[in-house]
């Protein structure tokens, strides 16, 4: 073997069979297994043209969708101590945080965000299940104050986008603690006679289910998200029996009084809209008209026909 076969012949194959092809073209849907091209997938909001299974949809993608013309400002979060426990699994904790800040560029599990939905100012609390499982640590409990806070101060409806695995366990208790504050933050927005409003996406469990992700004025949930606190799994071997079919999901939750509606993502927009003026313009958009009392309308003599 010499210096052509060894060297020159396997630079000549890369260069000639190199494959520029990206590997994130096609995407595989979940429920019915069919290839969707990235691209549809974007355009259809990350709903599966096939079944209309609705896909996790990032961050971004979701406030572009919510706000008009998809235009909005994300605020500076207060950033809590890091690591406070020096907790370590198979790396340590700040080198995990590294890992994901490095692959999402976001600094944490939540972003938030104001702007207009249907001309009407609103602040939207939207986490981003990329990030560690969108789990809820302190700085996602530092990231509902501040949204409550802004809410405050611009007299706006507070909108959450709950998409979460439960607390983060390499805070501990500090993690389960964000749950008393968020519900001080959505006490915050009550006080204050503003609405507030939950869109349960898939995953919404633990202990974002178990505090503020419930409280919400009005519930909306999308097709087939995951809502509950523990896993479907751990409830059958802890009670031993089978679950009901659909058990968790937003469907089963809507039959049963937990959330108010179920709405497909390209109805969520309008929806939210709708539902953000009513709750905002409490004065009738037309005449009201007093009924008469019994003996006034016995007074008015009775239509005959012609």
């Amino acid at each position: 073997m010499n210096w052509l076969t060894s060297y020159v012949r396997p630079k000549i194959s890369a260069l000639v069979n190199r494959n520029d092809m990206p590997d994130n073209l096609w995407q595989k849907c979940g429920s019915c297994s069919q290839m969707i091209y990235q691209k549809e997938l974007e355009l259809n909001l990350n709903v599966c043209p096939h079944c209309d299974h609705h896909l996790r949809m990032p961050v971004d993608d979701r406030l572009a969708m919510l706000f008009d013309r998809g235009e909005y400002q994300c605020i500076e979060l207060p950033q809590p101590a890091v690591d406070p426990l020096k907790f370590r699994d198979k790396k340590k904790y700040p080198d995990r945080l590294k890992d994901y800040q490095s692959k999402t560029g976001e600094k944490d599990a939540i972003k938030v965000a104001h702007g207009e939905i249907d001309g009407k100012t609103v602040v939207v609390a939207a986490f981003n299940f990329a990030f560690m499982g969108g789990s809820m640590g302190m700085a996602v409990g530092e990231g509902i104050l501040a949204a409550a806070k802004l809410a405050v101060v611009q007299e706006a409806p507070l909108v959450t986008i709950p998409a979460s695995g439960g607390a983060r366990m390499q805070e501990g208790i500090l993690s389960l603690m964000q749950m008393p504050r968020s519900i001080i933050a959505v006490d915050m927005v009550r006080e204050a006679g503003l609405p507030y409003v939950v869109i349960l996406t898939d995953p919404t469990t633990g202990g974002v289910s178990a505090s503020f992700a419930m409280l919400g004025d009005i519930a909306l949930a999308e097709p087939g998200a995951i809502i509950g606190f523990a896993g479907a799994r751990v409830i059958k071997e802890t009670i031993r029996e089978d679950l009901p079919e659909g058990f968790q999901r937003a469907e089963y939750l809507w039959d049963h009084g937990m959330v108010d509606m179920v709405v497909p993502r390209k109805q969520l927009k309008e929806k939210l809209g709708n539902l953000l003026d009513l709750l905002t313009n409490t004065t009738p958009k037309a005449p009201v008209l007093q009924l008469q009392d019994k003996s006034s309308a016995e007074d008015v003599p009775p239509i005959t026909k012609a």
